[in-house]
C-alpha cells in the first residue's frame, strides 16, 4: 500500500473547511420554531369566553452545552474531517460555503438582545391586520381577546348593558352583543309579574311560565297551584301584597274591577234598562216585563239545578234566564266594604212566578258594569227569542246569536260613535228598520280608559271562547250578521233553525 504525503495547503485548506462548517452550524444556532415560549391563549365561542394561558410543556432534549464544550465538539470534528477522501472533501466544499453564507445571512435577521415577553401572543395574523373591534386600534402585543370574528383588547370588550369590561370566564351573546352573564339576565330573563321574581327553568333547563293572552300577564306555573288569589272578573294575577276584595262566595276582586261593580239589584236596574232601550233601538223590543234580580253565586247555582232549559257555560255561569217558577234569594241591599270583604249585605227570598215564557233574569251580583251589562244583554236575547216563538234552537245557534248581541252591546259601549258607525260588525242600517237609530253608551260622561280596557278584554273573550256553543257558535253567527245583517239573520233563523250560508 503506497503512502502519499499530505502537503501543508491541503491540510490548511481542510482545517479551513471544517472550521468554516463548525461556523455555520454555530451561527444557525436553535431554530426559532424550536423555542419554548409561554404564550397566552384564548378560546372563544358563541355563548363564552374562557381566558387561559397554556401551560410551559418541556421538550426533551439534552441541556444545553456551554460555548466551550461546543467549541470543542467542533475541533473534534474538524480533525475527524482530515481522515475524510480528499475528493469528498472536495464535493463538500461548495455546500460548506453555500451553508455558512445561508447561515450569516440568518444571523443578520436575528436579534438575540431581543427581550422575551412571556405574555406575547402567537402570531395568527401580522400586527397590521389585527385591529381592535372596540377602539379601532391596533391589538399590538400582550393579551387580547379573540371573540365574534374580531380582535379585542381585554378592556375594550365590554358588557352591551352596563358597559364595563367583561373579565368573567363566560358571558352571553346577543346576536352582536356581548353581555355579563348577571346583565343578560336581568334585561332578558322573564320575571314573574306575581312574585316579582325570575322565572325558573324545569327539569329540562327551558324557563316555563304561563301568559295571559290578553294581559300578556307572564307568571311562574306554580301560581296556578299555591291559591294565589286571581280576579274573577278581569282574570288577572296581581303581585303579591296586592289588596283584594273578598266576595266572600269564593271569588276575589280586583280595585280596578271593584271600582265600577255592581252590587245589588236596585243599583243594576239603570243598567238593565238601558240595555232594554238598546234592544228597543234595534227594532227587538221586548213585549213582557221580565223580573231581573242580582244574587249571590251559590244562589244562582241553586237555581241553575233547578232549571231544565239550555246549555250552561262551565266552569261559572254568570247569568241565567229562568222560564220556570223559583224561589230565589236575590240581593235587597249593598253590602259595606271593611277591610278585604264585604259586611252587612242584606238578601231577600223573592217566589217567581210564570207569567209566560220567561220567568226572570239572574245575575251574578260584584261584577263590573260592563261584564254584568254583556251578561243581561245576553240572557235578554233568550228571553227575546223565547218570547217571539223562537223554538227549538239548537245550543250553537241559541247561544252563538245571545253572544253576538253581548258583543255588539259591548261594543257599542266602548267605542267612539264616529269608529262604531264605521265598523261592518254593529250593522245597524241592515239589521234594524230604523238606520237613523245610533244607540247611545248608558253611562253619563263616558268611560274611563281602565273600563274601555276591561270591555276590550270582554271582547276578546267573546270571540276567543273555545266552547263549541258559545265560541264556534257565536263566530259562524257574527259572520252571518256582518254578512246578511241582524234581521236577516233572525229571519233565517225562525225559518230553517240555522245561519245563513
Amino acid at each position: 500500500m503506497g503512502y502519499t504525503p499530505r502537503t501543508s495547503d491541503q491540510c490548511s485548506h481542510e482545517r479551513r473547511s471544517s472550521f468554516m462548517k463548525w461556523l455555520c452550524n454555530f451561527l444557525k444556532g436553535t431554530k426559532p420554531a424550536e423555542s419554548n415560549r409561554r404564550r397566552p391563549r384564548v378560546m372563544g365561542g358563541e355563548q363564552s369566553t374562557l381566558w387561559q394561558q397554556e401551560p410551559i410543556r418541556p421538550k426533551r432534549e439534552e441541556p444545553p452545552r456551554p460555548d466551550n464544550e461546543e467549541l470543542d465538539r467542533q475541533l473534534a470534528l474538524s480533525l475527524a474531517e482530515d481522515t475524510k477522501h480528499p475528493e469528498e472533501r472536495n464535493h463538500n466544499k461548495g455546500e460548506n460555503d453555500e451553508d455558512l453564507a445561508k447561515a450569516m445571512q440568518d444571523s443578520l435577521n436575528m436579534n438575540p438582545y431581543m427581550p422575551h415577553n412571556p405574555y406575547a401572543p402567537s402570531q395568527a395574523l401580522p400586527r397590521a391586520h389585527r385591529v381592535c373591534g372596540g377602539c379601532k386600534h391596533e391589538v399590538g402585543h400582550g393579551h387580547y381577546l379573540s371573540c365574534m370574528g374580531m380582535y379585542w383588547h381585554p378592556q375594550c370588550f365590554c358588557c352591551s348593558s352596563c358597559t364595563h369590561p367583561i373579565r368573567e370566564t363566560e358571558f352571553t351573546l346577543l346576536g352582536a352583543e356581548p353581555y355579563h352573564k348577571v346583565c343578560y339576565k336581568e334585561l332578558h330573563h322573564p320575571k314573574c309579574d306575581v312574585c316579582l321574581q325570575f322565572i325558573a327553568t324545569n327539569r329540562a333547563g327551558l324557563i316555563e311560565y304561563r301568559a295571559h293572552p290578553f294581559w300578556g300577564q307572564k307568571y311562574c306555573p306554580s301560581h296556578e297551584l299555591d291559591r294565589t288569589p286571581r280576579c274573577c272578573s278581569c282574570e288577572k294575577m296581581e303581585p303579591r301584597n296586592t289588596k283584594y276584595m273578598s266576595l266572600g262566595d269564593g271569588r276575589s276582586l280586583c280595585m280596578e274591577c271593584l271600582d265600577s261593580a255592581v252590587m245589588d239589584t236596585g243599583e243594576c236596574q239603570p243598567l238593565y234598562h238601558s240595555i232594554r232601550d238598546y234592544y228597543e233601538g234595534m227594532n227587538m223590543k221586548l213585549d213582557q216585563q221580565i223580573p231581573m234580580l242580582l244574587v249571590e253565586r251559590q244562589a244562582l247555582n241553586e237555581a241553575m239545578e233547578g232549571e231544565c232549559k239550555g246549555p250552561h257555560h262551565m266552569p261559572e255561569t254568570r247569568g241565567l234566564c229562568l222560564s220556570e217558577e223559583q224561589t230565589v234569594t236575590s240581593i235587597l241591599r249593598r253590602p259595606r266594604i271593611g277591610g278585604h270583604r264585604l259586611l252587612d249585605m242584606r238578601t231577600q227570598p223573592q217566589k217567581l212566578t210564570r207569567r209566560c215564557e220567561v220567568t226572570a233574569i239572574l245575575v251574578l251580583y260584584g261584577l263590573p258594569r260592563l261584564l254584568t251589562g254583556s251578561i243581561l244583554a245576553h240572557e235578554l236575547m233568550h228571553g227575546w227569542l223565547r218570547l217571539k216563538g223562537y223554538r227549538n234552537l239548537s245550543p250553537e245557534v241559541e247561544e252563538g246569536i245571545c253572544q253576538v248581541m253581548s258583543y255588539l252591546w259591548l261594543e257599542a259601549e266602548i267605542l267612539p260613535a264616529s269608529t262604531r258607525y264605521a265598523h261592518p260588525s254593529s250593522s245597524y242600517a241592515s239589521s234594524s228598520s230604523s238606520s237613523s237609530y245610533r244607540p247611545p253608551s248608558s253611562k253619563k260622561g263616558g268611560i274611563s280608559h281602565t273600563e274601555k280596557k276591561l270591555g276590550e278584554f270582554f271582547m276578546h273573550q267573546i270571540a276567543n271562547d273555545t266552547s263549541s256553543a258559545y265560541g264556534d257558535g257565536f263566530r259562524t253567527a257574527y259572520k252571518a250578521v256582518n254578512k246578511y245583517g241582524l234581521r236577516q239573520t233572525l229571519n233565517h233563523i225562525r225559518l230553517t233553525g240555522g245561519f245563513p250560508v
